[in-house]
């Protein structure tokens, strides 16, 4: 009897240390359970067997009801999206583009995009978004005013984009056109159109120099006339009388012809007429220069 007291009492010892056990691990499981961390850039949705609670969780520790509530992490960083895009301009031009967008879901909606969208909320509403966008925008424009106003088509499409899903709480930070191209048949009809524009252009500048250096030519011809016209008026008898006597060397010019010397200007017959001039006038001029007529010529050279 006292011996199966003693296993008695050793079985029991056992099973209390047993239970203990389980107790201690239980607790564990259930402690480590009631406590969850939130990341940073994150937020925490909570669910209560299933249901999405419109309390949304911070940053940091926090307390959960264990094996009842869950929590949903939610990213609010910035992230990005590139989204490849075909749609057809005004003209029907076929434009391939590629938009990178830069967006948040921001803390306050965290639980409604849960709720109503999921995780996958990029693919759900970001992306349909961006290619309805792209298109509607497109097709109000040309294929060269999409090349000229690319700025201004970028802001229309971002802001018709916002319209779109700000109301699902995610905001649109940054919006990118970082590839926009058309199709090689316009890309060459483009090219051969700027290589004529810029042909035109040169042949247009050549032609103005061509008509400025004209017109130069004839008002430099024009001034040469009128300066020759305005000498021409000013040379008097006297002028040139007075400009000869300067240079002479005491022999007037003859030009021989035939058997006699004959002079191409009287200049005798030129010398009294200004002697008479100015002895009409009181005044002498050139009487003290020896002029040698053709007969004394003649006799000097006998």
């Amino acid at each position: 009897m006292a011996k199966e007291k003693v296993i008695d009492a050793n079985g029991g010892t056992v099973r209390k240390i047993v239970i203990t056990v389980i107790v201690v691990f239980a607790l564990l499981i259930v402690a480590l359970n009631s406590f969850t961390t939130v990341k940073a850039g994150h937020s925490g949705v909570v669910t209560t067997f299933g249901k999405v609670s419109e309390n949304v969780l911070s940053e940091g520790l926090h307390f959960k009801i264990p094996f009842i509530q869950q929590i949903i992490l939610v990213d609010n960083r910035v992230q990005k999206a590139e989204v490849a895009c075909s749609a057809a301009s005004k003209d029907l031009q076929t434009v391939s583009s590629t938009i990178a967008v830069n967006y948040k879901v921001l803390n306050s909606y965290s639980a409604s995009v849960y709720k109503n969208i999921g995780l996958d909320y990029e693919s759900v509403i970001i992306t349909p978004a961006i290619q309805e966008c792209v298109k509607a925008v497109t097709a109000k424009f040309t294929a060269e005013e999409l090349i000229t106003n690319r700025q201004a088509i970028g802001d229309q499409m971002m802001e018709l984009l916002k319209a779109k899903i700000n109301t699902y709480g995610i905001d649109i930070q940054i919006f990118n056109i970082t590839a926009f191209d058309f199709t090689a048949e316009y890309n060459a009809a483009i090219e051969a159109k700027q290589t004529a524009q810029q042909n035109a252009l040169k042949a247009e500048q050549d032609l103005q120099r061509i008509k400025v250096e004209a017109e130069q030519k004839i008002a430099q011809a024009q001034a040469e006339a009128e300066a020759y016209r305005l000498k021409s008026e000013k040379i008097t008898p006297e002028i040139l009388i007075s400009n000869y006597i300067e240079k002479w060397d005491g022999r007037l010019p003859t030009v021989v012809s035939g058997d006699s010397g004959t002079m191409m200007i009287d200049l005798s017959e030129l010398l009294s007429q200004i002697e008479k001039d100015k002895t009409s006038t009181g005044t002498t001029v050139y009487s003290s220069y020896p002029v040698e007529t053709e007969a004394s010529t003649s006799e000097a050279e006998e």
